[in-house]
């Protein structure tokens, strides 16, 4: 069965619809790639407005694919030609604000950028950031439980909601949207749909926990030598620097030197060919005299932790040296086609893991070549394996020397398609039986993105 698309146009208005070309102009695939075959893209303005829609679905037994900004990297928006996407485009804005208590309510398909912009505005901090903050959506970000380069201090998207409003796949609306921190009262519903890739439900509203906005922040970059002193480096920032820390990016030297050395896409802020590169910042709430991360570095030096450094003495300078460490598309453009990977795992595997992974890619294929960079202080890692025009034999080698280690084949993206067949090896059995529970309760039609994460 499939459902009458006049009957959801008439009920959407001109504006609720896109057919035909103006689907297919959209993407299909990450990275904004290929051609969307969905039948229809829905676009409602109003919370009751997707709920008919959702009902009217659910009725005809349509599938559904939910679109936030499309900026995820596991193909978990991907549709088939008998699916309709539904997108949250023109369900925008934010609600309320309390700036007494940093409390603000926002709708689904807001940009991250905006929210962020607003909060600052009342002297607060939304903390999760990413590359894409322009694009992504509150919702989005919501069903995928996305990371950033905050984690290490204020945690995922999860850490950062009270309340929720959404919509079941039979068109019930959900309305949790709570403002509080402590409401102990029964089950924690919002959870179930924070991190579910859009396959319970669609979130439509969010009250966002904020932060106070820091009056200062202050950004380093440094040389290890080895990968005992990056672990080091890491405990002492947690220690000494404590709740001031909030990032800890490191970049294997194959990275840095991609970026700075072999396409000069970057001034060479500290030489290359070294064996790691750390990007450091602090955000503190008070104004001091001195830099309490240059006074960090300094005894990092003494004990030997760090051999080189360069602080950064203004916002352009610190913009400088993130630039290098989000540069992800110098792989892409060098070692065509590259396949980008995110995977977690504890520390103390980290190194064994890359130097196993490396000589087997070797092995493999001697033209490989892989860098390595991510947000180390939370334990997640990206990779840049290219040329690969082999994909399922990367990803196996890549996901199957996870299990020894227990590492995790996503640690911050999600499953969507790319992933599922690697399910497996970081949930168990029985794991993965409540979750398809759970899945069969809430959408016992299997309408909501189907063929996502099992």
């Amino acid at each position: 069965m499939s459902v009458n698309l006049e009957q959801l146009s008439q009920l959407l208005g001109p504006q609720g619809m896109l057919l035909g070309e103006d689907v297919k102009a959209r993407p299909n695939f990450a990275w904004g790639m290929g051609s969307c075959p969905a039948r229809a893209i829905i676009r409602p303005n109003t919370t009751e407005a997707l709920a008919d829609a959702m009902a009217i679905c659910h009725d005809a037994h349509q599938s559904m694919v939910p679109w936030g900004g499309l900026t995820g990297l596991v193909n978990g928006m991907t549709c088939t030609d008998t699916d309709v996407a539904i997108s949250l485009e023109r369900l925008t804005g934010i609600e309320s604000f309390d700036a007494d208590a940093g409390i603000m309510a926002v709708k689904a398909g807001t940009p991250l950028q905006t929210v962020q912009e607003a909060a600052r505005e009342q002297g607060w901090l939304f903390p999760v950031d990413l590359g894409a903050r322009g694009s992504a959506t509150i919702g989005g970000m919501i069903a995928t439980n996305a990371g950033g380069n905050s984690v290490i201090r204020y945690g995922m998207m999860r850490n950062q909601i009270l309340g929720i409003e959404a919509v079941l796949p039979d068109g019930r609306i959900i309305d949790a949207m709570n403002e509080m921190l402590k409401n102990n009262t029964g089950f924690d519903l919002k959870q179930l749909l924070i991190g579910s890739e859009g396959t319970l439900g669609i979130v439509t509203k969010a009250v966002l926990k904020l932060q106070p906005a820091p009056c200062s922040s202050h950004t380093a970059m440094v040389v290890c030598d080895n990968f005992e002193s990056v672990k080091r480096l890491l405990k002492n920032a947690s220690t000494q620097l404590a709740n001031s820390l909030t990032a800890f990016e490191a970049m294997w030297g194959s990275y840095y030197d991609l970026n700075v050395a072999e396409t000069g896409r970057h001034q060479a802020v500290l030489p290359p060919h070294r064996a790691f590169y750390i990007l450091l910042e602090s955000s503190h709430s008070e104004l001091t005299e001195t830099n309490p991360l240059e006074r960090f570095l300094e005894e990092q030096f003494d004990l030997d932790v760090i051999s080189d450094a360069v602080i950064a003495n203004s916002v352009q300078q610190a913009d400088q040296l993130w630039a290098i460490r989000d540069d992800v598309e110098a792989k892409i453009i060098v070692h065509k086609p590259t396949i980008g990977y995110d995977i977690s795992l504890p520390l103390r595997h980290m190194q064994a893991y890359t130097e196993q992974l490396e000589r087997a890619l070797t092995e493999f294929d001697p033209k490989i070549n892989c860098v390595t960079f991510g947000h180390l202080g939370d334990g997640n890692i990206h990779l840049g394996i290219g040329p690969a025009p082999d994909k399922k034999a990367i990803d196996d080698i890549v996901y199957n020397l996870l299990t020894p280690f227990k590492g995790s084949v996503s640690a911050e993206h999600g499953i969507g398609l790319d992933k599922k067949a690697y399910l497996s090896l970081c949930r168990t059995d029985t794991e993965i039986q409540i979750m398809k529970s759970i899945k069969a309760a809430i959408d016992p039609r299997g309408l909501m993105n189907p063929g996502k994460v099992f």
